[in-house]
């Protein structure tokens, strides 16, 4: 008796076949894992706005987007995110800061060692993969965030809610809370030198596009000429582009999500642009009611 047995064209059908579902279940993994990426991301966010809201009930004003004062505050450069750590669950690390501080106020010496390179999950973005890594060489090695305080408009008009030496309270914002942003995603610099939660200079010691920024960012950094003097707008650039830095931008497909002021979080695609200003003043005057 003779047996059966697959003929070359009926193998490559089934091979095909399979290469097909393959695909298809790859295709439908990748979706899974985005989507729930994107939910942890806003969940950060979430965790984000109730410790800002925490920290207001506490002591009467958000807190300062970046701490300076012309040099004369006793923790210059410390970013917004540092002050929110006792509202986190991380009060040990918080201490730490205000002794090392204590001890040397230039946030690039030894007695800050402990806390700039350790990476927080609240402030990764999990589609990010890039933000896990730590910059620089150890000892000295600096952590990142994925999420930036909107300053405003710019980092010169100090319209926002979040921005150099800035104390402001919930009462402030005059365009109402649930209209006006407060926290958005930017992922680090393609080069890993811009996006420290912990402290840092950023453009003009203010600490913008390091941790806060505005919506139409000014490029007054000497290391990014070739980007242009802006302003910058809201789109999505390549993973590579060094210019991505001066404005809000995710990994996620489509958009990038936001913190408002009354603590939700809204996930804005790239077309509601145009609308950005009028959400990043807190008390312009300006109507935005979609987005």
């Amino acid at each position: 008796m003779r047996r059966a047995a697959f003929t070359l064209i009926e193998l490559l059908v089934v091979i095909a076949i399979i290469a097909v579902l393959m695909g298809l279940l790859l295709a439908a993994v990748q979706r899974v894992r985005g989507a729930a990426a994107r939910i942890k991301c806003a969940n950060n966010l979430k965790q984000i706005g109730l410790a800002l809201h925490h920290y207001h009930d506490a002591l009467g004003h958000l807190p300062p987007g970046c701490t300076y004062q012309d040099g004369k505050h006793p923790q210059p450069h410390m970013s917004w995110l540092n002050r929110l750590l006792p509202y986190l669950e991380q009060e040990a690390m918080w201490r730490d800061s205000v002794v090392a501080f204590q001890a040397d106020p230039f946030f690039q010496t030894p007695p800050h060692y402990a806390n700039t390179g350790r990476k927080l999950t609240t402030f990764l973005c999990p589609s990010d993969q890039r933000s896990e890594e730590v910059y620089g060489v150890s000892p000295l090695q600096f952590a990142f965030t994925d999420y930036l305080g909107v300053a405003g408009t710019n980092r010169l008009r100090l319209d926002g809610v979040l921005y150099v030496d800035s104390k402001v309270r919930l009462v402030d914002i005059g365009d109402g809370t649930s209209s006006t942003l407060m926290v958005g995603e930017r992922p680090p610099s393609a080069d890993l030198k811009l996006g420290w939660w912990y402290a840092g200079w950023g453009q003009g010691k203010d600490g913008s596009v390091e941790y806060l920024m505005g919506v139409r960012e000014r490029n007054d950094h000497p290391r990014y000429p070739e980007c242009g003097p802006g302003p910058f707008y809201f789109k999505s650039p390549g993973y590579e582009d060094i210019c991505g830095i001066f404005h809000y931008w995710s990994f996620h497909s489509g958009g990038a999500h936001f913190l408002f002021a009354d603590g939700s979080v809204h996930f804005l695609r790239y077309s509601a642009d145009n609308v950005l200003p009028a959400l990043a003043t807190r008390s312009g005057g300006e109507v935005a009611t979609e987005w």
